[in-house]
């Protein structure tokens, strides 16, 4: 059975870096969309574009999946693009920001056929405008989560 290819469109935001943040996903496969998003009392802007991309993955019920992602943080698309995070895996992401989300990226990516692309933010792309406003909005709602990867990096 062939599986129709997937899109995921995903953003970060971060009020003060670090500060309060929040992430948003577009997971789309044919007619189907699921959205993702939540907010954390303290973190970084790169944590939340990092784990919209890995929530949007880890929902995928299926290995092997097709999938195209579409983001505007560089850092994240040119970590895996450029190859940058299998060298720092390699060191075992010594003296790198954020292992504990590149090593749950890795995990999830190669259970998958991912492909990125860069698009420019605030550039009227729809679903990257919309995944910004969802990721602003959840950075700025009643019940923020606490960011465990963060606090414990920053030895707060």
């Amino acid at each position: 059975m062939e599986r129709a290819a997937i899109e995921l469109f995903t953003d970060g935001a971060c009020s003060g870096n670090p500060g309060p943040g929040g992430y948003a996903a577009i997971l789309r496969c044919g007619s189907y969309e699921k959205v993702f998003s939540a907010g954390y009392a303290t973190t970084t802007n790169n944590r939340m574009e990092l784990l919209a991309v890995i929530t949007g993955l880890e929902a995928i019920r299926w290995d092997k999946a097709e999938v195209t992602v579409w983001s505007d943080s560089s850092y994240v698309v040119d970590a895996v693009e450029k190859g940058w995070v299998f060298s720092w895996e390699q060191k075992d992401f010594a003296k790198k920001a954020n292992p504990d989300l590149w090593k749950r990226f890795l995990a999830v990516y190669r259970k998958h056929h991912v492909q990125f692309h860069w698009i420019r933010g605030h550039n009227g792309h729809p679903e990257n405008e919309r995944c910004d406003r969802l990721a602003v909005a959840a950075s700025q709602g009643p019940d923020l989560l606490v960011d465990l990867g963060y606090t414990q990096e920053a030895g707060l």
